[in-house]
């Protein structure tokens, strides 16, 4: 945004060096209408009040006085009239975070409404004032669906999923091997690239950029700068309100259509995940009968440890034992210790707080045992496969580590595990890939909340 306001108010000498100084017109400037929400938007007077404050800054800014602050919609559109006039040049307008009013709310639907319906009359400002624009460029986590927010404005294009737009997001493996190299002189590159690469629109794989210069500025320390900055509190929300099977989450495949937009009163977990920025596209599929496909993933070792921890807290409130849980569980698959497995794992399910259980009903939610280890697992940065698909059925967790392949089935209740996997001959899809492949049958008790039985076998692959 700010590159943007620099190129349209003129000022080249910022840009000395760097491609479109000499391709621009810098004669020509534009009067510049900026609109940013920050603040505390968890009211309507709040919402308004932080408006307000944005055109002011504006009109300070431009020079240009509103007869009509007390309408915040007529105000913007006085806003864009008069730097027309002003200037004799069509108004630039930048919008941070468009929809940061509705998401601020979004645990609370009916201020989101609110929210939403305010802002849906400031920006439908701008279809009457379409004569005075020159450009509109907005951002945000989110696509809520032209006739929600949007209602007239058919001159907005969505760039998010168009390939020649894919890179500009962040820096690719291109920039970190040439203009940032000086930077990292002496870096283990792979993993830079394991923690903070993995994004991808449609184009290269690129790196957060708000991670790369924090880790440059903090001496090198690989750690959680961007998933600091926020915490998914509507997230963890979503999943409990849906009892939401996280395993799926390690492989799963979207339809276009939910990644296109949403509304409010349609919220999917998974269409938050990849908009907020916790998924990405890991390949588009085209599918023989037409139509596209994404399968998404977690794009890189930051979000998979950061997200997964976040849940690991809300699922069994662990927060003193979680990393020697995590510590055992990691020794026990990188040393094919299936006994250290077993006792780790029940040791982690014994220690989750009864009141954790009288609190909600995740006792009689089949697919939370499994979803505790797969958070657990995932939050490692493993390699895992939920819901891995096979010929005749579906494995539950797949996870690869150095060279060993466990294919994982859960039961709750007494049906073995372990036949399951035997019987559908899951361990036939792996034959191939030279490693060790090692069977893991789990079956848990619903009264005990724990493990009930554990039985593993050794695949032969010679």
């Amino acid at each position: 945004m700010d590159t943007l306001h620099n190129i349209f108010e003129g000022k080249k000498e910022l840009f000395k060096d760097l491609y479109i100084y000499d391709k621009w017109d810098w004669d020509t400037t534009y009067p510049v209408i900026k609109i940013s929400w920050d603040g505390n938007l968890q009211t309507s007077s709040k919402l308004e009040t932080v408006a307000l404050h944005s055109l002011e800054k504006n009109q300070e800014r431009l020079g240009i006085e509103c007869q009509k602050n007390n309408n915040l919609s007529v105000c913007f559109d006085e806003l864009i009239q008069k730097a027309y006039e002003k200037y004799n040049q069509r108004v630039v307008i930048l919008i941070d975070e468009y929809d940061r009013p509705i998401l601020d709310t979004i645990d609370n639907i009916e201020q989101a409404k609110l929210n939403r319906e305010f802002i849906k009359g400031m920006y439908s400002v701008m279809k009457g004032a379409d004569a005075y624009i020159k450009f509109v460029f907005l951002t945000g986590v989110s696509k809520f669906s032209k006739a929600s927010i949007f209602s007239g404005l058919n001159m907005l294009e969505d760039i998010s999923l168009t390939p020649k737009f894919g890179n500009i997001c962040g820096y690719t493996q291109k920039n970190i091997e040439n203009e940032f190299l000086p930077y990292l002189d002496g870096i283990d590159l792979v993993k830079v690239k394991e923690w903070y690469n993995g994004y991808n629109f449609l184009k290269d794989d690129v790196y957060n950029p708000f991670d790369l210069l924090k880790f440059i500025k903090n001496d090198f320390i690989f750690d959680n700068y961007w998933f600091a900055t926020g915490t998914p509190t509507f997230l963890i929300k979503l999943i409990e309100k849906n009892n939401y099977f996280l395993p799926r989450l390690a492989n799963l495949t979207v339809g276009k259509e939910m990644l296109d937009s949403f509304d409010i009163e349609n919220i999917n977990l998974e269409m938050i995940l990849y908009q907020a920025g916790y998924l990405t596209i890991d390949k588009m599929i085209e599918k023989r009968r037409g139509g596209i496909e994404y399968k998404l993933k977690l794009p890189n070792m930051e979000v998979k440890s950061s997200l997964n921890s976040v849940i690991i807290d809300f699922l069994t409130h662990q927060h003193s034992q979680k990393s020697k849980h995590q510590d055992e569980l990691y020794d026990a698959l990188i040393d094919n210790d299936l006994e250290l497995l077993k006792t780790s794992l029940i040791a982690m399910f014994a220690s989750i707080p009864n009141n954790n259980y009288t609190k909600n009903n995740i006792l009689h939610y089949e697919g939370f045992y499994a979803s505790v280890i797969y958070v657990y697992l995932q939050s490692l940065g493993l390699d895992i496969i939920g819901e891995d698909v096979t010929n005749l059925g579906r494995i539950d967790l797949t996870v690869k580590i150095d060279k060993y392949i466990y294919i994982i089935e859960f039961k709750v209740g007494k049906e073995n595990a372990l036949a399951q996997i035997k019987e559908k001959n899951y361990a036939q899809k792996y034959l191939h890939k030279g490693k060790e492949i090692i069977l893991v049958g789990i079956n848990f008790d619903e009264e005990v909340r724990n493990i009930s039985g554990f039985e593993w076998e050794r695949v032969n692959t010679l």
